[in-house]
């Protein structure tokens, strides 16, 4: 598994000013927070365009994390957001059984890198 994030790269994006990091590290906690229950919403009461809005949650994880090297976060959230792609391109989606498995599964991986990404800020005191 890849790690949580690459300190110092992120450092290298933020001018090498810890506390704007630190910041925006917390600003991507809130964002991705507010993402996952998002999708757990969605996931527990799937109307209007599931995959769709499992989707673009997971885009908007995978872009704040790409941008503060926080590779896990990243891949996982790529991840669900390829599935839910495919997904909401099979009209026979939500009737097969092989694809919920196959969402699920990629937001169980998710919610582990999110873990991680809180277990993490909370070792460096973010």
């Amino acid at each position: 598994m890849s790690e949580v994030i690459d300190w110092d790269e992120a450092m290298q994006q933020c001018g090498d000013d810890e506390e704007f990091l630190r910041e925006l590290l917390a600003d991507l906690r809130s964002e991705t927070d507010t993402q996952v229950q998002k999708i757990e919403e969605t996931i527990r009461n799937p109307v209007d365009a599931p995959f769709v809005q499992i989707m673009r949650a997971s885009h908007v994880i995978k872009g704040a994390a790409s941008n503060l090297m926080c590779a896990q976060l990243r891949h996982t959230a790529m991840n669900l957001e390829t599935a839910a792609s495919s997904a909401a391109n099979d009209p026979a989606a939500m009737s097969n059984p092989q694809v919920l498995q196959n969402v699920q599964a990629r937001y169980e991986e998710l919610k582990v890198a999110v873990q991680n990404y809180h277990a993490y800020l909370n070792s460096v005191g973010v």
